[in-house]
């Protein structure tokens, strides 16, 4: 055994654990006030508002392109600066933003507060977390975003019960200004716990003294000087394109199912609470597929254990429209939930094997601007589609993405194999 083996610290003593797990409390509060909470509010906010469902969504859908757009410079700013100012500032100004929210009178004052809530957005989602992660650790790398991503995971189970809770109690302006101080308050941890890089306390990735670093394995040194050290010469890499793609073509597939699920299984005759039931439990499935590639992964690999869950969601679809009511819905859910989050953590898993750490936020930041422009585009353009063709091409077009995104992610586990 390895003397870096014997010589890493304990978890608990390790800085970068105590991040990871700060981290994971920040990003569940952060995605229940800026993004989940929004739909307990949308009801409330037509009868006050005297707005229809499309002009107040157009809030959010600005937001997620805001988002996208901020991730850009926000991962050059990581890859320099790392993660603690960002995501404090960034706190502070989700704070603000969701308070203006609350106390918003007409549409232009409740867009102007998306805006400022989709510029937080890029600065204190996963993608910093991801890259404080991908700083902090290498053998530890999937365990540590496993652990960020489960939690989060149930943002959505914590803050939309919450929100519900609130807006029955105090209304919704009131239950949205908590939610407020609640997101601002996540400053407090960001600025306490992050700091930049192991080196800035004498430690090196996972938590191996500085003096321990010729017990390095050659292979990990070789590994690391192949990969693109540059943003530039990483867009031209095989590995990181096809990964680009995948992530589009999936975030697509599971945009265009979170939003027309419900409707079609409505059409199909299921109660409105049957339907919503089974749309929910998606949300629950996805920590599950988390924990499976996690596990799967360590002995197949990641690219193809991803490619096998996303895959899998084609069969799901086929079962939805193959199978009789209810066994339909209840396979369609097992099958395409499974891997429903599979590339919140395969995707940083991945990217980090296949560039050089400086370069990682940068790079990711690119890739999260193409993530949000499927996840805006989707809901439009299948909206159109099955006005026009029906549920049946729609979906068909989600199993294909899923295929697709499958074969895409092992030709980029051939291409970093080949390099």
């Amino acid at each position: 055994m390895s003397s870096s083996r014997t010589t890493r610290p304990r978890r608990r003593d390790y800085p970068g654990w105590r991040m990871v797990w700060a981290l994971a409390v920040t990003e569940t509060i952060s995605y229940g006030a800026l993004f989940y909470s929004f739909a307990v509010m949308l009801a409330p906010m037509r009868e006050d508002f005297g707005a229809g469902t499309a002009q107040l969504s157009g809030a959010l859908t600005l937001s997620l392109a805001i988002t996208g757009l901020a991730a850009v410079p926000a991962g050059w700013w990581l890859d320099r600066h790392g993660a603690r100012g960002l995501m404090t500032a960034g706190s502070l100004l989700a704070g603000v933003s969701v308070l203006a929210w609350s106390r918003a009178t007409n549409l232009p004052q409740m867009y102007l507060a998306f805006v400022g809530m989709g510029l937080a957005g890029a600065a204190v989602l996963y993608e910093p977390a991801f890259a404080v992660i991908n700083t902090w650790f290498e053998r530890d790398r999937h365990t540590a975003l496993l652990t960020l991503t489960v939690v989060a995971g149930f943002s959505s189970t914590v803050f939309l019960p919450l929100s519900q809770t609130l807006v029955a109690a105090f209304g919704w302006r009131d239950a949205v200004f908590t939610l407020g101080l609640l997101v601002g308050s996540c400053a407090i941890p960001h600025y306490v716990v992050l700091r930049r890089a192991p080196a800035d306390l004498s430690l090196r990735v996972d938590g191996t003294s500085l003096e321990q670093a010729r017990s390095l394995d050659a292979a990990a040194v070789a590994a690391a000087i192949s990969r693109p050290s540059d943003a530039r010469t990483a867009w031209r890499d095989a590995a990181v394109r096809l990964l680009t793609a995948a992530v589009f073509l999936e975030t697509v597939a599971i945009t265009v199912v979170a939003v027309h699920l419900v409707s079609y299984l409505r059409d199909d005759g299921f109660s409105a609470g049957a339907a919503a039931t089974a749309a929910g439990m998606l949300g629950a499935l996805q920590v599950a597929g988390r924990v499976m590639f996690s596990r799967f992964a360590q002995r197949f690999g990641m690219g193809r254990t991803a490619a096998a869950m996303v895959g899998g969601q084609a069969l799901g679809v086929a079962a939805l429209f193959a199978f009789p009511h209810p066994l339909n819905a209840a396979a369609f859910v097992l099958l395409f939930g499974a891997g429903f989050g599979v590339m919140s953590i395969a995707r940083p898993a991945l990217l980090g094997t296949y560039v050089a750490r400086p370069i990682f936020a940068s790079v990711s930041g690119l890739q999260t601007l193409v993530l949000n422009a499927g996840r805006v585009v989707a809901p439009v353009s299948a909206g159109a589609l099955i006005s026009s063709a029906g549920y049946g091409p729609t979906f068909a077009a989600v199993a294909a993405c899923a295929l697709l995104t499958a074969v895409l992610l092992v030709s980029a586990d051939r291409a970093e194999a080949r390099r």
